[in-house]
């Protein structure tokens, strides 16, 4: 299951980062898809796939390198390192997405800008509290 999970979620990210397609990517998405956000917001599919579309104007020529993808049980993990267009900043994102008889049920995300990673590695350093 876990090797099958990996390889759903790879083809779904390849639809959405190699070609745009929004809707190829929501075919992977449950009907009854959400979204986490940090902030404890959440959204459904139609909301979520809204979103991502309405970015990809703005977000166009975003390079996406993908580090790692791993997988346990029904859960698979993405770290991957955004650069946005236009000399804009970079981020380092994790989603951890939750598949459910072969369809991505929920995602979580995970957004950091790499600029602020060294400040945001203080909290555990007992020399620094």
């Amino acid at each position: 299951m876990t090797t099958e999970n990996k390889n759903l979620v790879q083809r779904a990210l390849a639809e959405l980062i190699g070609g745009g397609d929004i809707d190829a990517f929501g075919a992977y998405l449950s009907e009854d898809f959400v979204h986490h956000r940090p902030d404890s917001t959440s959204s459904t599919k139609t909301e979520w796939l809204a979103a991502v579309s309405a970015a990809l104007g703005p977000l166009a020529g975003m390079q996406v390198d993908v580090q790692h993808v791993l997988a346990d049980g029904d859960h698979v993990m993405v770290h991957s390192r955004r650069r946005l267009p236009d000399a804009g900043p970079e981020v380092t994102v994790v989603d951890v997405l939750r598949v459910d008889d072969g369809m991505v049920a929920e995602i979580w995300e995970i957004i950091e800008p790499a600029a602020q990673a060294a400040a945001n590695l203080k909290w555990w350093d007992p020399a620094q509290n």
